[in-house]
């Protein structure tokens, strides 16, 4: 379900953003938004909250959003409101990144490490990456205390994992079958 109604609003925005040709500006707009989500839970959990009306809810869209996105991005929160649907607004505007994406040419990269990479290492890696897709590539880095040391770089279904802990699994696995790490 989630993926069916997150499917339709992001087909949605995107025949929008191509009507209009806005595609580009919608897409950074959603990237910021998501940003914005990911950044200050208690935005999401305010829209969600039951006990704050639906006009509440909708002024605080326009009061919070309205210089962050366009018109048709803020209309789009507010219908999610009408309709009860602002748990899906995370899914709604990543499906809508990832349309933009295809349509731009873009690709983008999801890189995890134990710490911050500097923006060197992050260069080096997107040079690596449009040299191995010939697109364009955008990097999120993102900390998982999990990693020992080395990163996991996702683009799309496709995963690198060069982390110490995948290492050490692999060693694990080899001895506990009899062969040699």
């Amino acid at each position: 379900m989630v993926n069916e109604i997150a499917e339709r609003y992001g087909q949605g925005l995107f025949e929008l953003a191509t009507e209009n040709n806005t595609i580009r500006e919608k897409k950074e707009q959603c990237e910021s938004l998501l940003k914005i989500l990911r950044e200050n839970n208690e935005v999401e959990l305010f829209l969600r909250a039951v006990k704050i009306t639906k006009e509440e809810k909708k002024n605080f869209i326009t009061n919070v959003f309205g210089k962050v996105v366009d018109r048709d991005i803020l209309n789009l929160l507010k219908l999610l409101v009408d309709r009860g649907r602002v748990t899906y607004i995370n899914e709604i505007l990543r499906k809508f990144e990832t349309l933009a994406n295809e349509e731009l040419g873009i690709v983008k990269a999801v890189v995890h490490s134990a710490r911050k990479l500097s923006q060197e290492d992050l260069n080096r890696i997107q040079e690596a990456l449009i040299q191995k897709t010939k697109k364009t590539v955008t990097i999120e880095n993102y900390i998982d205390p999990q990693i020992i040391a080395g990163i996991k770089v996702t683009v799309g279904n496709n995963v690198t994992d060069i982390t110490t802990k995948t290492k050490i699994e692999r060693m694990k696995n080899a001895i506990l079958k009899g062969g040699q790490a």
